[in-house]
């Protein structure tokens, strides 16, 4: 499993490509001399998440980033485009600024995306579980156009860019509650598992749970220890079966994550009261589920 994730970065690192919609209708794979990557971040000790509960206060709040070219040529021209969507799926999009050179740092209060989607008329439009995504679009020397963001709000790339370690193609403002449930859980799963294997019960397993900033969190084991107990006797899978992020919206947490064997796993819970969470995961491999209790 360490050699899968070895080879799958060294991929990355050798080979960035991204899909861009041709006027034909089809697809084209884009070699990153070819084209143009960006590369968004968030400015340090801004916020990370639209703040529902000081929204709802009547307060205004602001959003930070940068945009930068993270490789590739330069384009001839930049512009910095958003896209909202909301917990309904509906998605709505808009060019923030037209033709800026990079590296550029921008800020957004929340009157500038009301303004910005005439979908929105109020910050009562604002709604708990939409989330504002911004990121490039490119024109480049040739003329072509690449867009990093499609209308319906997804990523206009293939997987290994998105995925990337290296570079964020895309920022991500969900509109949340403030989070903190970073930290080292305990988990103990029930459940069962596909081949035979005899199920589990109460299977303890310690996972650490890292906070992204704006109510993302990578897990270093998604399945919060599931496979390892369920598969490392049988089959030898021990340890983590796959990291990943999940989000956590005001104390509902969920995610998908590829695992160690070709399939996904899909994340969801909520965060108790007293700190614990009960979360269920399940692939076409496991089903399971736990307490997560922060130590």
């Amino acid at each position: 499993m360490r050699t899968i994730k070895n080879v799958l970065l060294i991929t990355i690192i050798a080979f960035i490509g991204f899909s861009c919609e041709n006027k034909d209708g089809g697809d084209s794979a884009l070699v990153l001399e070819a084209g143009a990557v960006p590369n968004m971040t968030k400015a340090p000790g801004s916020d990370g998440i639209i703040d529902l509960v000081r929204l709802n206060s009547g307060e205004v709040l602001t959003i930070a980033f940068n945009a930068d070219l993270a490789q590739g040529k330069m384009p001839a021209s930049v512009d910095i485009i958003a896209a909202y969507v909301t917990l309904s799926g509906s998605a709505y999009t808009s060019t923030l600024a037209s033709n800026v050179g990079l590296p550029i740092d921008y800020s957004l209060t929340t009157n500038d995306i009301i303004a910005a989607f005439s979908e929105i008329n109020s910050a009562d439009d604002i709604k708990l579980g939409d989330i504002l995504r911004i990121s490039t679009r490119f024109t480049m020397p040739d003329g072509r156009v690449l867009s990093i963001l499609n209308d319906d709000g997804t990523d206009n790339t293939g997987t290994t860019l998105s995925n990337s370690k290296l570079v964020s193609i895309v920022i991500n403002y969900p509109v949340s509650c403030p989070s903190n449930i970073g930290g080292t859980y305990l988990v103990s799963s029930t459940g069962t598992g596909c081949c035979g294997v005899a199920p589990i019960t109460n299977y303890e397993y310690t996972v650490t749970v890292t906070d992204n900033g704006g109510g993302s969190y990578a897990l270093s084991d998604y399945s919060g220890g599931a496979y390892d107990g369920l598969f490392c006797g049988p089959f030898g899978i021990c340890g983590d079966a796959s990291i990943g992020n999940i989000t956590d919206v005001c104390g509902t947490l969920n995610g998908s994550a590829p695992d160690c064997c070709g399939d996904n796993i899909a994340f969801s819970g909520t965060v108790n009261d007293d700190g614990t969470w009960s979360v269920e995961v399940s692939s076409g491999f496991i089903n399971a589920t736990s307490v997560w209790t922060k130590q």
